[in-house]
């Protein structure tokens, strides 16, 4: 008779993330007894509370880690072998958890919308129906947007530290539904906002069928779920490998399309224009950083003895990710629908140090120049990403958001400020000197060239000319378009919303004229264990 042994789970390791998801569930406590009137400040004290009570205690996780060893002290296999806690898994649950604080100050504004949020008062309401009206004239508040905002935090947190293939698939669901929900919560233009959300949810539905029949094919082919198991099958099986490379292709493929990767991108700009602006923000941050440091962590600890097998098709979906996202961005007249399809493009170049390779069977830190710059990659990217989302709330009508760029005409000469620190944060995207986005490039390409890959690197600096283009053009429409009244006003922002734009302007600016320190401490932990 075989026995089942009991799990061992070693609950300080992994406390970060459990305080994340019983935040979560006492959140969807409050909001079932709560009289509706307490709920929003209920929601933020937990919401908040949570998330810095998960930050600190990750820093204290952190610090009981030995960057310069190689012993265990390095990381932590927990949870029955399905979870790592290592120099990658920390930092990346501590970008994700200021990420969500950031994203948790844009979620709670009011100040925009005449004193409610910006998310449906009744999300189940058709468009334009009396029950949508008396939701609207009543003020009613969807306050289950702050739950939703914690278990895809607690999702993006246990994504990257997956080391088994079933965690990782049940991570992926955890931060992929509530985004779907949310994406359709938008309180105007709700039309759009639920053509988002049934996009995202197809389409994410098909990724995720695509990601759970690669899983199968690879446990054909290694019998194992673990990441070592199957570099052990990989690194010693001379059979015939066809499961292995398709179900490592669908696998790859449910990826991508979490990092708005060509060809699997069509989502991308949809959704970004017709979800909240709020969920953007945080969507377009939190989920490349999630999602990327998953694929590293599939290709170099699973897969990393088959690199020059899956290099070249990672080298194929950079070049096409970083075209199709730069040219198609330059005719592009909605602000959203441009920023995503620069997200797009950033995706390309990320991918490009993804390629920062060189010999995997080896665990020092002169290894792990992959994994350091698309870590800083990630970082200085999410911090203008969520600066520059939280300016377009800013430029409004009487509808709301005006993103139309005829809108955003003569903004320059309504409020210099926004537009000036608008101005910033897209060259910052655009790769220029001083800024974080120049160093994030620098460090990306010369990973790439260190791994041999300079075709690529020379590719990625032609293309960054090219999105240079519609960079520049936003600046050129603020700055000297026709400035004719239009009903188009510049909203005063509240505390909440200044804090996330000073916040991401200062990272951006500092991480470009001072990125060493950052750089120094990836380098020391930007290692996976194995």
């Amino acid at each position: 008779m075989n026995v089942i042994p009991t799990p061992q789970i070693d609950y300080f390791q992994v406390a970060p993330m459990l305080i994340v998801l019983a935040a979560a569930v006492i959140g969807v406590l409050a909001e079932a007894i709560l009289p509706r009137k307490q709920r929003y400040l209920a929601h933020l004290a937990i919401t908040f509370v949570g998330l810095l009570s998960a930050l600190v205690m990750a820093l204290l996780v952190f610090k009981r880690l030995d960057p310069n060893s190689l012993s265990p002290k390095r990381g932590h296999v927990v949870a029955m072998g399905s979870l790592a806690i290592d120099g990658p898994t920390l930092f990346t649950w501590a970008l994700v958890l200021i990420f969500g604080l950031l994203a948790l100050m844009l979620f709670a504004e009011r100040h925009l919308e005449g004193g409610v949020l910006a998310f449906a008062g009744q999300a189940a309401a058709l468009p334009g129906t009396e029950a949508e009206r008396e939701a609207s004239s009543r003020g009613l508040e969807h306050t289950e947007v702050f739950p939703l905002l914690l278990f895809a935090v607690g999702g993006m947190m246990m994504f990257p530290a997956s080391t088994d293939m079933l965690a990782l698939f049940v991570a992926l669901e955890v931060f992929s539904l509530p985004l779907y929900l949310l994406s359709g919560l938008a309180r105007r233009r709700r039309l759009l906002s639920q053509e988002a959300a049934l996009k995202y949810f197809l389409l994410g539905a098909f990724s995720s069928a695509f990601f759970v029949y690669g899983i199968s094919l690879v446990y054909g082919f290694a019998g194992s779920m673990s990441y070592a198991g199957i570099a052990q099958a990989v690194a010693g099986s001379s059979d015939s490998k066809v499961l292995l490379y398709g179900g490592l292709g669908l696998m790859v493929a449910g990826l991508l399309f979490k990092v708005g990767a060509v060809p699997f991108h069509n989502w991308t700009p949809d959704v970004y224009q017709g979800a909240p602006t709020a969920v953007t923000a945080f969507m377009a941050a939190g989920t490349k950083v999630a999602a990327f440091v998953a694929l590293l962590r599939l290709l170099y600890v699973a897969f990393g003895a088959i690199h020059v097998n899956w290099a070249p098709m990672i080298w194929i979906v950079a070049i096409l990710t970083m075209v199709i996202g730069s040219v198609v961005a330059v005719a592009q007249t909605d602000v959203k629908r441009l920023l995503a399809y620069s997200s797009v493009a950033h995706a390309g170049f990320i991918l490009v140090g993804l390629l920062g390779i060189r010999a995997l069977d080896q665990v020092g830190p002169q290894d792990a120049d992959g994994v350091t710059s698309v870590l800083f990659y990630l970082t200085t990217y999410g911090f203008m990403t969520l600066a520059a989302f939280t300016i377009v709330t800013l430029v409004r009508d009487a509808n709301g958001e005006a993103t139309s760029m005829k809108h955003w005409s003569g903004l320059g000469k309504k409020s210099p400020l926004v537009a000036g620190v608008f101005a910033f944060l897209l060259l910052a995207m655009a790769g220029l000197p001083l800024t974080s986005g120049f160093t994030g490039k620098w460090v990306v390409f010369a990973a790439a060239m260190s791994a041999g890959a300079w075709p690529l690197v020379v590719i990625a600096v032609l293309i960054s000319v090219v999105a240079l283009v519609f960079y520049i053009r936003i600046i050129v429409v603020m700055f000297f378009g026709d400035s004719e009244d239009n009903g188009v006003a510049v909203a005063i922002p509240s505390p909440l919303t200044s804090t996330v734009i000073m916040i991401g302007t200062a990272v951006t600016l500092a991480l470009g004229l001072i990125p060493g320190p950052l750089l120094d401490l990836l380098s020391r932990v930007g290692v996976f264990i194995r």
